[in-house]
């Protein structure tokens, strides 16, 4: 018997959520399972910018996430995959910022 576990994203950056001290906050400070503790504290989010500008943010830790990863990414293949999987994260879906 397999066990399927639904991988949790922050919907704003795309980053892996495996542990509830990466959770994001509300403003009567209880968890937020929907966004990391990076992008959303206290019901606000911690940065206002563009699906466009939280990647290149992102790009800023490539090099931390390669170190992690078995596939090795370049900036231009690393923005490319972001490009492609933002749109379906919640905080683009709308496509401006919230």
């Amino acid at each position: 018997m397999y066990l399927i576990m639904e991988q949790k994203f922050c919907q704003s950056c795309g980053m892996p959520l495996t542990d509830a001290s990466q959770f994001g906050t509300n403003a009567d400070r209880t968890p937020n399972e929907t966004y990391c503790h990076f992008c959303f504290r206290d019901g606000t989010f911690t940065q206002k910018c563009t699906m466009d500008e939280m990647i290149e943010n992102c790009l800023n830790y490539l090099d931390e996430f390669n170190r992690d990863s078995p596939v090795q990414y370049t900036r231009e293949q690393a923005r490319e995959q972001m490009r492609q999987f933002f749109p379906h994260l919640k905080r683009w879906q709308s496509g401006s910022p919230e």
